[in-house]
């Protein structure tokens, strides 16, 4: 993959460090892709239980709702008990939910196996991309980072061929050894330097750093390091801080700007639904090789623009994700509009529905799927980041709802043109919001970006 493109035998152990954290976020793109191919299948009564449509999106919607409950905790965890070993407890609720799922014959326990994903879903992004950004050096790190979106695609696609394929029951069974995987890799490797210094474990932050690094000559970077945690540390770091000190105010604005964009540009509820969209097109395709071509060519996507975001930089690929986005998504809402409002025969242009969401997802991918998460790593300081992590994990699951309850209320009672039309109107709002707002993190060192934050509020 993109990811070890270019490696030197320097940089080598961070990038498998990455990649052990990487698998619980594979873990996590399965549970996300669970939906798009159960959901058909527990709706047409093609398994031993049968659920309503307002059902299903209570599936989809109930993990998000975990996911609240996973991004309160992990605010505590990651600074109480560490990045690592936070990312190796995420396994287990990944691998309870997995074993309900597969044995249960009821729609109350399924309720409860995704509220469960939905916690381990809240506690993962936090401690990984903290993890990575802290331990990375800054000529990968923004590759490193986007990585996490390639991984949970990879996931997401993993999900859906074998929902296709398999039962419910056999594919819940196969998913729950990855989380095992997860853990016992995770625990081959090193916790962040940054945390280690911030519980005053120096020598552990030495070791730490020679294995990152393979060199034993870190006595500068151990230095460097020391006094940017001491620096961003000696306020303490409340969660009030996020509000009260200027820079990490206009960061959490950022944060509400780029999370916001991404979510209700319809991404999440586009994903959950993407079978069902395909087969209300009544494509020429099957909506089972749509669906897998949907997520092939976005895991494709995503791996390419981890290769050329510590190239291109932030901004650039943003404003080309959002502009393409909103001009596929006017396509497809003009689509359903012909096929459900007049009485054109839309059977010759049935292709449209297929070329109209993968243009989406090609687009979408190069800059608003990854982008937002990394520069979200990149913009708090030590004392305040687990904070902040965690309060994007649960603002991006109640935007993620509301856009995903919006879409299905929609395309019942109005049609499948209304969401998109919407999402389209809302990715060119948010262009000039970004344009205004989103700096530039290219090539930064995280003490760069926070001392740019500091001067731009003064």
């Amino acid at each position: 993959m993109i990811l070890f493109k270019s490696c030197d035998g320097n940089l080598l152990y961070q990038y498998l460090a990455a990649l052990a954290c990487l698998l619980n976020i594979v873990s996590n793109g399965m549970q996300y892709g669970w939906p798009t191919t159960a959901l058909p299948k527990l709706l047409g009564n093609e398994t031993y239980i049968h659920i309503s449509d307002d059902q299903g999106s209570w599936l989809v919607v109930i993990t998000l709702t975990g996911s609240c409950v996973g991004a309160l905790l992990v605010g505590t965890t990651v600074d109480y008990i560490g990045r690592k070993r936070t990312i190796i407890l995420t396994s287990l609720p990944f691998f309870f939910s997995w074993i309900l799922t597969a044995l249960t014959k009821s729609v109350v326990i399924l309720y409860i196996a995704r509220f469960i994903a939905g916690i381990a879903d809240g506690l993962i992004f936090t401690p990984v991309s903290m993890y990575i950004a802290e331990m990375s050096n800054p000529k990968i790190r923004g590759r490193l980072a986007s990585a996490v979106v390639s991984f949970w695609i990879f996931g997401t696609l993993l999900e859906n061929i074998s929902g296709i394929y398999l039962s419910i029951k056999t594919a819940a069974l196969l998913s729950s050894i990855l989380p095992i995987l997860a853990a016992l890799t995770m625990w081959c490797f090193p916790e962040s330097p940054y945390y280690l210094l911030m519980k005053g474990r120096r020598d552990d932050a030495r070791e730490a750093l020679i294995k990152f690094q393979r060199t034993p000559d870190v006595e500068d970077e151990l230095r460097r390091l020391s006094e940017a945690v001491k620096e961003q540390s000696q306020n303490g770091g409340k969660f009030l801080d996020l509000f009260t000190v200027k820079s990490n105010r206009k960061a959490a604005l950022i944060m509400v700007i780029l999370r916001g964009a991404q979510q209700f540009s319809g991404v999440t509820a586009i994903m959950f639904y993407a079978q069902q969209i395909f087969i209300e097109a009544e494509s020429t395709i099957s909506s089972e090789l749509s669906t897998i071509l949907y997520f092939s060519v976005k895991l494709l996507i995503s791996i390419f623009c981890s290769g050329v975001v510590d190239r291109t930089g932030r901004r650039p690929l943003l404003f080309i994700s959002l502009i393409g986005a909103s001009t596929a998504l006017f396509v497809e809402g003009t689509f359903f509009y012909v096929k459900l409002r007049t009485d054109i025969d839309t059977k010759p242009f049935s292709f449209v529905p297929v070329v109209g969401l993968i243009s989406y997802v090609v687009i979408f991918s190069l800059g608003m799927q990854s982008i937002p998460l990394i520069i979200l790593g990149e913009l708090f300081p030590t004392n305040v980041k687990a904070f902040a992590m965690s309060s994007s994990d649960i603002y991006f699951n109640i935007v993620a709802s509301i856009a995903t309850k919006f879409f299905q209320i929609m395309k019942d009672s109005y049609g499948m043109f209304v969401p998109f039309y919407t999402f389209g109107c809302i990715c060119l709002s948010s262009f000039v919001l970004i344009y205004l707002m989103v700096p530039e993190t290219k090539g930064k060192t995280l003490e760069d970006i926070q001392s740019n934050l500091k001067q731009n509020n003064h």
